[in-house]
């Protein structure tokens, strides 16, 4: 009996203080790219051209995409930045207007507000959810407020039903950034279909890939026609990829896919069903497995949600377990959990806080924050505004997901997370009878 529990004992003892590592075996990994993505390449190179005006992948990927999500209308264009870019060039945001989107988010969702001249507005997200919420975006409103970029984190959809109605009471475009979300539900509703823009990105990490690309959808054919020409330096082109018209109407960038990216984001645009049921999957598996271990806080999602679970980001309840959350990431890792932690709120970066956005101006303007709109007191970006994401940042951990994990996998995940968990919860306990 004595050495049972002396063996038992050993089996507890974390990897990180010599113990046996809970995830016993390799993560299953496979291969995102094969013959379909060739056979497209293959295509697109027999065209003898490139470029997406003359060839058909361009062309083909945006017809469906649209019809795949039940849309009128995409424009496709080089990366998730620049989708965000296209539907504000689209919607007409420009200087003295004001764009509202998540504290907790990628620079490409701040970057193209100030392309376009206008003031980012960060909203806070809600702590258990991620995502910004029709309360915490109504608290940035103002006159001079433009659109809204709701940002669907990590695969969870935002609650949109609330967000649409404030939205159509200001009159306020609705913008929804789905590049962590490709194919998450909300209501029976794909994220991106629900307001009058949505953002794609299909960048390496994404779950639909082509090294680096975008795309946007609307039902709505003068946005379409302008994101259209956003991509393309405003030029007018007819059927057969040449220039009509007069010239440039407006400013726009350069920002078309080629037709390499095209044809496999054709090849990618058939799996990412599979690939976004089986994340779904995994993160609903793993949520089950951990939801009861003291002292951890899955991800909430949203009600009536689905997640495609881009990452699975949990909370660690500091107190309850007293350990730091970086300690227990640290004890993860050596189980040997991909975890980790990379986010941070985006309105306190350097950029805003030194309002260094362009190269140091003589007299100190900083455009487009001192704008006449702006005077006599410059936007200030203060860290109280948004507490929530604050507390999410301190406690929470990323835990990578990918389509090619086994349910062994997941299962040993929970079982490193509920050790570490665990033996923590344990060792406060001791001390505490100690005392």
């Amino acid at each position: 009996m004595a050495r049972s529990k002396a063996r038992e004992s050993r089996s507890q003892k974390l990897a990180i203080h010599g113990g046996p590592k809970a995830k016993t075996t390799p993560y299953r990994t496979g291969k995102r790219f094969g013959r379909d993505e060739l056979k497209e390449l293959k295509e697109a190179l027999a065209q003898n051209t490139l470029f997406y005006a003359h060839g058909t992948k361009v062309r083909q990927f945006c017809t469906e995409f649209a019809a795949k999500y039940g849309k009128k209308y995409a424009v496709a264009c080089t990366s998730g930045t620049a989708s965000i870019h296209v539907a504000l060039g689209a919607v007409g945001v420009t200087c003295g207007d004001e764009v509202i989107t998540s504290v907790l988010t990628d620079a490409g969702g701040f970057i193209p507000v100030l392309y376009q001249n206008a003031v980012p507005i960060f909203a806070d997200i809600d702590p258990r959810t991620y995502d910004m919420t029709a309360e915490t975006i109504a608290a940035k409103i103002t006159p001079r407020t433009k659109a809204v970029v709701v940002v669907h984190l990590a695969g969870n959809a935002a609650d949109m039903d609330p967000i649409l109605k404030l939205c159509r009471r200001k009159k306020l475009y609705v913008i929804e950034d789905c590049a962590q979300t490709w194919n998450g539900l909300y209501k029976g509703r794909l994220a991106g279909t629900m307001g009058h823009i949505g953002c794609y990105s299909l960048n390496d990490y994404k779950h639909l890939s082509v090294g680096d690309g975008g795309a946007i959808l609307t039902d709505n054919l003068r946005l379409a026609k302008r994101a259209a020409l956003f991509t393309d330096k405003c030029y007018s082109r007819n059927m057969w990829g040449v220039r009509t018209g007069g010239g440039c109407a407006f400013l726009a960038p350069n920002y078309r896919m080629s037709e390499l990216c095209g044809a496999v984001a054709l090849a990618q645009l058939r799996k990412v069903d599979w690939i976004c049921e089986r994340r779904n999957r995994m993160g609903k598996l793993l949520t089950r497995l951990i939801e009861d271990t003291p002292g951890i806080l899955p991800p909430a999602i949203t009600p009536g949600a689905e997640s495609s679970n881009w990452y699975y980001m949990m909370r660690v309840d500091e107190k309850t377990l007293g350990v730091s959350r970086d300690a227990f990431m640290k004890a993860l890792m050596a189980e040997g959990v991909p975890a980790g932690m990379y986010l941070r709120r985006v309105d306190q970066y350097p950029l805003f806080r030194k309002m260094s956005i362009y190269p140091p101006q003589k007299d100190g303007f900083v455009a487009p924050y001192d704008l006449p709109v702006y005077k006599p007191g410059r936007i200030k970006y203060r860290r109280q505004e948004c507490p929530n994401v604050d507390l999410v940042l301190k406690t929470a951990v990323i835990i990578q997901m990918r389509e090619f994990y086994s349910d062994r996998d997941i299962r040993e995940t929970a079982a490193a997370i509920r050790k570490v968990a665990e033996y923590y919860l344990a060792k406060k306990s001791g001390s505490s009878k100690r005392r």
